[in-house]
């Protein structure tokens, strides 16, 4: 069974960093086998949308054309996690950030959050500004 666990979520101020990690279970991070990590996340009031993908096989990476520059996923292999990220936060980026699991390439997982096969719980991102 796969499972996701979030964990980094935070408050912080305008312009500042956080970093979230996603501790993966239930498979394995590997050369041989295809498996896509995302993150998403989803504000109050509105619908939940991705923000950046990563291939575990190859450390393909996607993002969201919102936070291309400022935010930057990783995988470390050795530890089944994934991070994410985040400089030059802006109070439009608070939401709840939830890590999720596609068995298969990233693809338009960013685009289609229906392609996600399994959702982490979500830690809270607020921005201060």
């Amino acid at each position: 069974e796969v499972q996701l666990v979030e964990s980094g979520g935070g408050l912080v101020q305008a312009g500042g960093s956080l970093k979230l990690s996603c501790v993966a279970s239930g498979f394995t991070f590997n050369a041989a086998d295809i498996y896509a990590i995302g993150w998403f996340r989803q504000a109050p009031g509105k619908e939940r949308e991705g923000v950046s993908c990563i291939s575990t096989s190859d450390g393909k990476t996607d993002y969201a054309d919102s936070v291309k520059g400022r935010f930057t996923t990783s995988s470390d292999n050795a530890k089944n996690t994934v991070y994410l990220q985040l400089n030059s936060l802006k109070p439009e980026d608070t939401a709840v950030y939830y890590c999720a699991f596609r068995n298969g390439w990233c693809g338009v997982m960013v685009q289609m959050p229906a392609m996600v096969d399994n959702w982490g719980q979500g830690t809270q991102v607020t921005v201060s500004s």
